[in-house]
């Protein structure tokens, strides 16, 4: 079977109405080139893996190239859009829903855009939230706050509802701008769309802070989120080498991937110590977590520790057994004052002096505006999602790869992680940044 087929990006029917662009056809006319359907990049660009599909005979993976297609699906006068979105709060979502209001609004001309309040709940007629009119004017400075002016909420997944409020607004296009809960959410109501056999375009934007999706080299937030992330480690840091001994232990989010962790341990490279949930460690015995961070304090007398949200938490299953969030994720145990009160235990029993401060600056991290990298981002992939949704995508989230944005079946990322692999560059540049062992295990 062709690998690719797997990647085949969903369409509502032929495109026959012409782009309002005005746009290049041939490369070296000094102009942006409209971008074909048969456009498409490597999954993986390596000669191994190309030498391996020429050996065996077989297609190498390839993305669909997202951007303005010369011919459209939707006449642009006729279009109704929702926007909504879902889960925590991520820096970058007011971006997003500024940038897909401009772009509908004065690159296409269509001016009948809904803001659906708080998440998926808004859908449902029992919430009685009734949808806002997004126009230039409401959104104009959007992107200068952090949030989202749309409010969002976990859950609310009751796909035959949301269909039928999608039916009774005439909405024809559906932007969802939300993590792993929410595309899986698009994919059931794009499934649910097509059993209709409706006309209505489903495009994901994936929003996760924790950087964690696959087949996707960046989400937006996360650069944001590690670059304030610095912040707490610089006041860790101070806190530890003002005292005998000084301990500054810092929680970040992470609730399956450490990449917040990692990148901001590296982006202040003052850290001894990053525990991720992709790291298997012990905290006791002579190779364990506690017995190195014994010896950095003996050597240098202080240390910085930082941790990802999703660590040990085998420590607590037994407490918290399979319960789950509204949005299906599993509740965590707080990783972060456990492991503060295991190492003043382990200090105190062998009388060693030291002092210990914990900061966990999450919240403080998710509701903040984006920083220009992230706004830049999140621009570009609203207009992206526009530009997919006025030539009859659906059921695609808008990623990127290799500096490249694409179209990604949302039926091939929902429900699946992207993790730190331990023996990447970014894993091998943590350890020598920190100096810690490349294993804690007895």
């Amino acid at each position: 079977m062709d690998i690719n087929s797997d990647f085949v990006v969903p369409t509502l029917g032929k495109c026959s109405i012409d782009s309002p662009f005005n746009l290049g056809k041939l490369k070296g006319d000094q102009q942006f080139d409209f971008v074909a359907d048969t456009e498409r990049i490597l999954f993986d660009d390596t000669l191994r893996n190309y030498e391996s599909c020429i050996k065996d005979g077989i297609p190498p993976l390839t993305f669909e190239v997202a951007g303005p297609r010369e011919k459209i699906y939707f006449d642009a006068s006729k279009v109704k859009a929702a926007i909504v979105t879902c889960g925590g709060l991520c820096p970058g979502l007011n971006n997003v829903i500024r940038a897909i209001v401009m772009e509908l609004h004065y690159r296409y001309g269509a001016k009948s855009i809904f803001g659906i309040k708080y998440g998926y709940q808004g859908f449902l007629p029992k919430n009685k939230f009734e949808p806002i009119m997004l126009t230039p004017d409401k959104v104009r400075d959007i992107h200068t706050q952090g949030g989202t002016i749309l409010g969002s909420s976990r859950g609310g997944n009751d796909v035959q509802q949301i269909v039928d409020a999608l039916e009774r607004l005439n909405v024809n296009m559906l932007f969802t701008i939300g993590g792993d809960g929410t595309l899986h959410g698009a994919y059931e109501i794009h499934k649910e769309i097509t059993e209709r056999k409706l006309k209505i375009s489903v495009i994901g934007i994936p929003k996760t802070i924790d950087n964690d999706v696959v087949f996707v080299d960046k989400t937006f937030g996360f650069e944001t989120a590690f670059s304030l992330a610095v912040n707490a480690i610089t006041s860790a840091q101070i806190e530890a080498e003002g005292g005998y001994n000084g301990i500054g232990l810092v929680k970040l989010m992470g609730r399956e991937s450490g990449f917040i962790a990692a990148n901001a341990a590296l982006a202040r490279s003052m850290v001894n110590f990053v525990l991720v949930p992709e790291l298997d460690f012990d905290l006791e015995g002579p190779n364990g977590f506690l017995a190195h961070l014994e010896k950095r304090l003996k050597e240098r007398h202080h240390a910085v520790v930082v941790i990802a949200e999703g660590i040990g938490q085998d420590w607590a299953d037994k407490d918290l057994g399979d319960s789950k969030d509204a949005s299906g994720n599993k509740k965590l145990f707080d990783c972060g004052t456990y492991l503060k009160d295991v190492i003043q235990k382990y200090m105190k029993e062998r009388s060693i002096e030291h002092s210990i401060k914990y900061i966990d600056p999450s919240y403080m991290i998710r509701s903040a505006p984006a920083a220009p990298n992230d706004s830049i981002f999140c621009s570009q992939l609203g207009q992206n999602a526009v530009h997919a949704a006025m030539a009859g995508k659906t059921g695609i989230a808008i990623g990127r790869w290799h500096k490249t944005f694409t179209h990604i079946p949302i039926s091939m990322i929902a429900g699946k992680r992207n993790k730190i692999s331990l023996e990447s560059p970014l894993w091998w540049n943590v350890l020598e940044s920190t100096g810690q062992p490349m294993s804690m295990k007895n």
